[in-house]
């Protein structure tokens, strides 16, 4: 008789890795060549970043994750799987939250600090620009290529890039959390669907995100600290 540790990760994925990247396929096939402004509109946004202009960063990165949201999950990926609808939603809400720091600018970070820059700059030029590669990179085609507001990947990593280099404190974590968890997911199911080097390139980013939101939040723990008396 069988018992829960007999079941592995990949029994609970209801599609094979091949399934899941003629999905990614179909999503660029669909909606060429949108990619190219998507690529230009995250160049902007990580120029903005980099001036600190949190307002119309946020501004063009909230669109992304809404079309993300309808196009790949609710049209596609809820096809293969029933958590669709539900990670639509989580896409959707992940808009809203842009959306409001963007009206109010509530917890955005108005230092210019040289390290969290760079750092969020790698993060965001490795969601913009490297992970569209791993496609092609590992015997795919062009269509496979994972494109900042048109895949779900690629997206949850611009974010957390310009999170690390625009927010402080709580929304710091606010904003970073749903790309973070998604991206967790995400690599361990590329993981277990065996798509290797897809789920290393996903999960050293996001452990490399987490660790610089980590680096800032403890940095300014340290300098709102107060003095003691």
């Amino acid at each position: 008789m069988s018992n829960g540790l007999s079941y592995s990760l990949q029994d609970f994925i209801p599609f094979t890795v091949d399934i899941y990247f003629r999905l990614l396929e179909r999503m660029g096939e669909n909606y060429w060549p949108l990619q190219l402004l998507m690529l230009v509109q995250g160049l902007m946004t990580c120029l903005l970043a980099w001036k600190h202009r949190a307002r119309l960063a946020s501004l063009l990165v909230a669109p992304a994750w809404g079309f993300v949201a309808y196009a790949f999950f609710m049209q596609l990926y809820a096809e293969l799987k029933w958590a669709g609808g539900y990670i639509a939603c989580l896409f959707f809400t992940q808009t809203v939250l842009l959306l409001l720091m963007a009206g109010t600018q509530i917890g955005v970070d108005k230092r210019h600090r040289p390290g969290d820059s760079a750092l969020g700059i790698v993060i965001v030029l490795a969601g913009l620009i490297g992970i569209p590669f791993i496609g092609p990179l590992t015997g795919g085609s062009w269509f496979q290529a994972e494109v900042f507001g048109i895949h779900p990947d690629p997206t949850a990593v611009t974010t957390l890039g310009l999170s690390v280099i625009l927010f402080r404190g709580w929304s710091l974590w606010l904003i970073a959390v749903i790309p973070a968890l998604w991206l967790l997911y995400s690599g361990l199911t590329l993981w277990a669907l065996g798509a290797m080097p897809a789920a290393m390139v996903i999960l050293v980013l996001l452990g490399t995100a987490l660790m610089g939101l980590v680096w800032k939040s403890f940095g300014y723990s340290l300098v709102t600290q107060e003095p003691n008396p």
